[in-house]
C-alpha cells in the first residue's frame, strides 16, 4: 500500500532539496534480482560515467545517441541493450542526472552541468548519428544555472517560453551539427506527474509541436507507464504486459496481476532500486525502465525500416 500523500509530499520536498530535477542515481539493492546480461553501454567520458568506447557494427546498422537527465541516466544501459538485439545499433549515451535542454546547449559555458565535449552538437559532430534520443522530464525547479532561475512555481509563463526556445534552439544546433547528414531526433514523451500533473501535459505537448515543426519523431514512452484510460493520472502500479506475463521477473506481483512502476519512496524514477548521491544505470530490473526503452526502440526501428531520407 502506497505511504499517505502527505508523506509523499514531505518526501518529494525532501528529493526535490537534495537534488533537482532529480540529481541522484540509483545504487545497487542487494535483494533485488540481477539486471538482463548485456554488454555496458558505450558512453562519453564524463564525471558521472567510467570511460568507455563506442562499439564498431556494420555499415547498415543505424547509429544512435542518447542525452538526457536522470531518467536516461536510469534508463541507458537497458535501451542500448534492445537497440542492439534489435537493430545491431552503435550506440552511445550522454546523460547527466539533473539536466535539461539548456545543459545541452553550445554557448551556455560554466552556467552548464554538461562539459563542452558532451554537448549535443559536439557529439553529433564526432559522432555522426542517425538519430538523437532527447528525454527530458523538463526541470522546473531551477536545478541547473543555464535555466536563470526560471522556475514553473514561480514563472509559469517564462517557464514554458523558455522550455520551448530552448528545444528549437537545441534543434538547430544539432541540425547544424549534422549538415547534409541531419540526425533525425526523438523527443521523448513523459508519465504522470502527480505533483504537477498540468506541466508535464504541457511539456509533452510542445515536443509534439516541435517534433512537427522540424520533421522529427515522437516516441510516446509516458503513456506505457501511464493506465490506459487516463494517459496524465499517476500510478505506482499497472496491470502487468503480455511481455512482463511472459518474462515474470518484471511482473513483480502475478498473483495480483500487476507490475511496480515506481519505490514507494520516489515518484519520479522508474528504477526499483534506491536512489544515492552517486548517479548510475539502474542495477536492478525495472519494468518501467523496460516499457520506456521499448517505445523508444520501437519508434527507432519503425523509422529505420522506412529508410533514413527525409
Amino acid at each position: 500500500m502506497r505511504k499517505p500523500w502527505i508523506v509523499g509530499v514531505l518526501w518529494a520536498g525532501l528529493l526535490l532539496g537534495a537534488c533537482g530535477d532529480p540529481a541522484s542515481g540509483p545504487q545497487a539493492a542487494p535483494s533485488a534480482p540481477a539486471p538482463p546480461a548485456a554488454s555496458p553501454s558505450p558512453t562519453s567520458t564524463t564525471h558521472q560515467r567510467p570511460a568507455a568506447t563506442t562499439e564498431p557494427t556494420k555499415a547498415t546498422a543505424p547509429t544512435v545517441l542518447y542525452l538526457g537527465d536522470s531518467l536516461a541516466m536510469e534508463n541507458q544501459k537497458v535501451l542500448g541493450q534492445f537497440l542492439r538485439e534489435e537493430l545491431d545499433a552503435r550506440y552511445t549515451s550522454a546523460p547527466y542526472s539533473g539536466t535539461t535542454l539548456c545543459d545541452y546547449l553550445e554557448g551556455t559555458g560554466e552556467s552548464s552541468l554538461v562539459p563542452p565535449s558532451d554537448k549535443a552538437a559536439a557529439l553529433v559532430r564526432s559522432l555522426r548519428p542517425d538519430f538523437v534520443v532527447l528525454q527530458f522530464w523538463g526541470n522546473s525547479w531551477g536545478y541547473t544555472p543555464c535555466m536563470d532561475g526560471i522556475t514553473y512555481d514561480k514563472e509559469r509563463s517564462a517557464y514554458f517560453k523558455r522550455y520551448e526556445a530552448d528545444m528549437k534552439r537545441l534543434t538547430e544546433q544539432i541540425a547544424d551539427a549534422g549538415g547534409a547528414r541531419r540526425p533525425r531526433i526523438v523527443w521523448v514523451s513523459q508519465g504522470p506527474d502527480p505533483i504537477t500533473p498540468d506541466r508535464v501535459r504541457t511539456v509533452n505537448a510542445l515536443y509534439e509541436l516541435r517534433a512537427g515543426a522540424s520533421h522529427d519523431l515522437i516516441a510516446d514512452a509516458g503513456k506505457a507507464v501511464s493506465p490506459a484510460s487516463a494517459r496524465y493520472t499517476w500510478a505506482q502500479y499497472l496491470p502487468c504486459t503480455a511481455y512482463e506475463h511472459d518474462h515474470p521477473a518484471y511482473c513483480t506481483q502475478p498473483r495480483q496481476g500487476r507490475t511496480a512502476l515506481h519505490r514507494d519512496d520516489d515518484y519520479l524514477h522508474f528504477c526499483l532500486a534506491p536512489t544515492t548521491s552517486t548517479p548510475k544505470p539502474c542495477p536492478v530490473r525495472s519494468p518501467g525502465i523496460v516499457r520506456i526503452t521499448r517505445a523508444i526502440t520501437r519508434v527507432i526501428a519503425d523509422r529505420y525500416a522506412q529508410g533514413l531520407s527525409r
